[in-house]
């Protein structure tokens, strides 16, 4: 019987105690993360986490700690600055830039806004072709590649081979035979969730290109950063003096996506565009800036000349490299200064749209001064939590009198590019969402030029033909447990 009451004593003890410790890690855990999850982080992000933290403690601080710095190893970054120094002693071409009429006078502050984010000057005498044939651009960069007689730099966020991108492969092993040196960058876990992962790599290696995987994460081989930091960046160049950038990944159009229930399968819309003259040397310079980072080695930028283009013809440009090796968030700041600027329309694509509450506000305070304000999204989202984080913004929007123009299924809208008046265009990888903003690192190329405006508007009409307008009843006679669905995937939205 004393036994029996020394053992209960002893075990009231033990869960006394345990009981005690657990309230106290609690309770450290609650203080803790009220000092350290505000620091640096918009309040919606913050109170994001203070909430996933207070309902589940130990699971959301242990999230926190895996998940919660957006910043690149030190390293990266002091990388960054030196390449940012190099590109200022290197860049061509600011002469040519062209300040003749109707050059906007709001430009030229954002202009300087953007060298002082991102090092890369405005530079004139360009030219450009943009692609919407999915095919079609995988055959123009082919085209190219097969031209080439010095390098190749190729960096794309997926890259798969099948049965769409087997000819630029092809390509690929042709320069390499001719004596051309090729470089391939690949995100590492964008590209290892495609199947085929290994097949890509022996290829590269049978090809004889020198490939590097970027923000690989190997912790056995102590290469460790933030899982969801990845770049998302896309572009071609060739000898230093042809340039592609825009959206799309180098993958069959459907990703190599099951058909879904009714059979069909989703198909990717994107926008690339092919530049020449001296904006090259920018998206070169990105590509210098990731190689860099992977490999430490440098690449000396070519000298490259381009020819001379008649000023009435030749687009200004400017790359605007964006991610967490830089200090700002340079692609949202870039993007809220157009908005605030634009006197007449303002026209977005964005395949994922979240925007943070700074672009909301600059987004319907432009539509309730009476600007023309429109947006084109996918009617079908290939990614559930984002799809549903972006109708969440549909409701402000429209009652704010944005345009909602839904892209029909089974196509997913991919192109990332928008129009302010008939002034200017960006067009790059960035997604107008929070990941693009603050993970994920980006490229974005601004472009002033009466030609390209033209050639966009001609595309944004053709997204029209093949969309339907989202109307407000219609949006607010949907189910409410969608509604409810919608909300909850805002705030995971607002956990970076």
């Amino acid at each position: 019987m004393t036994d029996d009451v020394t053992i209960s004593g002893l075990g009231a003890w033990i869960a006394l105690i345990v009981t005690t410790l657990l309230l106290v890690a609690l309770f450290a855990i609650a203080i803790t993360a009220l000092i350290i999850v505000p620091r640096n982080r918009r309040p919606p992000s913050a109170l994001a986490w203070l909430l996933l933290i207070y309902i589940l403690p130990f699971i959301g601080f242990l999230l926190f700690l895996t998940l919660g710095s957006r910043r690149l190893p030190k390293r990266r970054r002091e990388q960054q600055d030196e390449i940012n120094t190099y590109i200022l002693e290197t860049t061509e071409g600011m002469d040519r830039v062209s300040k003749d009429s109707p050059w906007p006078p709001w430009l030229e502050p954002i202009v300087e806004l953007n060298r002082n984010l991102g090092a890369m000057p405005l530079v004139g005498g360009n030219t450009a072709k943009l692609y919407t044939d999915y095919s079609g651009s995988i055959a123009a960069m082919t085209a190219a590649v097969r031209l080439a007689e010095r390098s190749v730099h190729v960096e794309f966020y997926i890259m798969a081979i099948d049965d769409e991108t087997e000819i630029f492969f092809e390509a690929l092993a042709d320069a390499v035979h001719r004596g051309v040196t090729v470089r391939v960058l690949y995100d590492h876990v964008a590209s290892l969730r495609v199947r085929g992962y290994r097949r890509l790599l022996n290829r590269l290696d049978d090809i004889g290109a020198h490939h590097r995987a970027m923000l690989p994460l190997r912790p056995w081989k102590g290469q460790w950063q933030r899982p969801d930091l990845r770049n998302h960046r896309k572009f071609l160049i060739v000898d230093g003096s042809i340039g592609f950038t825009g959206s799309q990944n180098l993958i069959a159009r459907h990703y190599h996506r099951r058909r879904r229930r009714d059979g069909s399968q989703l198909q990717w819309e994107e926008l690339m565009v092919r530049f020449a003259g001296p904006i090259v040397a920018g998206i070169e310079a990105l590509f210098a800036t990731d190689w860099y980072s992977e490999t430490g080695e440098l690449l000396l930028r070519e000298t490259v000349i381009p020819p001379e283009i008649d000023p009435g013809q030749g687009l200004d440009a400017q790359v605007v490299p964006s991610g967490p090796a830089f200090e700002g968030e340079n692609n949202l700041r870039l993007f809220n200064s157009l908005v605030y600027a634009a006197q007449e329309q303002i026209q977005i694509c964005s395949p994922y749209f979240v925007p943070d509450e700074s672009m909301l506000y600059a987004i319907t305070t432009a539509a309730q001064s009476g600007l023309d304000v429109q947006l084109f999204v996918s009617e079908v989202g290939d990614q559930t939590l984002v799809f549903h984080a972006q109708r969440s913004y549909y409701e402000e929007l429209l009652r704010a009198g944005v345009r909602i123009w839904l892209y029909q299924s089974p196509t997913v809208l991919h192109a990332k590019h928008f129009t302010v008046d008939d002034q200017v265009a960006i067009i790059g990888s960035s997604n107008m969402d929070m990941r693009s903003f603050s993970l994920n690192l980006e490229v974005s190329v601004m472009v002033r030029g009466a030609s390209i405006i033209r050639e966009l508007r001609e595309i944004e009409q053709s997204y029209r033909d093949n969309s339907r307008e989202l109307t407000l009843d219609e949006w607010l006679g949907r189910p409410a447990h969608m509604r409810i669905f919608d909300d909850l995937a805002r705030v995971t939205a607002a956990v970076q």
